[in-house]
């Protein structure tokens, strides 16, 4: 037997592991899809015992306005991703004007969540002057509940993209550690817009 049988033969088996990190990622997230189904749950529920309230009061909602928010937050996923592309080939930092690294992309990703909430906050604010509130009806309790929750989710991300950029900036070589920390914040941030997605489909839509 040849010597270079003999270290193939004896050689251990290279064993590719998950991450750890982003395996519960992935996990802690299936729990949130419970969570948001129950809400959905909820909100057909209602919906289902008061048809002519919801047909009332969805007039009062801004489908344009909503849409255009909408966008801004679909739109931050691709901003996200981008972000991720350049953690993925540990660029932390821009390397010219052409070539964004990830903080530059999640500073935009965070600076698109912001206008999201914000915006959010203002048709409350809208909405409440119209009359609509928590405590109002059966309907302002399941549209504040639903929307309230995920806007509390978005604010999660944004303070996540926080801690990623912070870190990027605080060590002194940015390595596949800091790379695994923006990929986990990406899974979260696509969840929340997927769930927006749904939620917008199901309060905004289908009214």
């Amino acid at each position: 037997m040849s010597s270079a049988s003999v270290l193939q033969s004896t050689s251990a088996p290279v064993v590719n592991r998950s991450n750890p990190i982003a395996v519960g990622t992935i996990v802690w997230l299936g729990s949130e899809v419970m969570f948001f189904a129950g809400l959905f749950a909820i909100y057909f529920t209602l919906r289902g015992v008061a048809p002519d309230m919801w047909a009332a009061e969805t007039q009062h909602l801004n489908f344009p306005y909503s849409l255009t928010n909408t966008i801004i937050l679909v739109l931050s996923s691709f901003t996200c991703q981008m972000g991720v592309f350049a953690a993925e080939r540990l660029q932390p930092r821009a390397t010219s004007m052409w070539r964004w690294g990830m903080v530059e992309w999640f500073f935009l990703t965070y600076a698109m969540g912001a206008i999201f909430v914000s915006g959010q906050i203002l048709e409350y604010a809208t909405l409440v002057s119209e009359g609509i509130t928590l405590s109002s009806n059966a309907y302002g309790s399941a549209f504040y509940l639903t929307t309230g929750f995920h806007g509390l989710h978005v604010t999660g991300g944004l303070l996540a993209f926080l801690l990623v950029i912070g870190r990027a900036f605080a060590v002194k070589n940015f390595g596949h550690r800091e790379a695994t920390s923006a990929i986990v914040v990406s899974y979260y941030w696509h969840f929340v817009d997927v769930v927006w997605i749904g939620l917008f489909a199901v309060i905004y839509v289908l009214r």
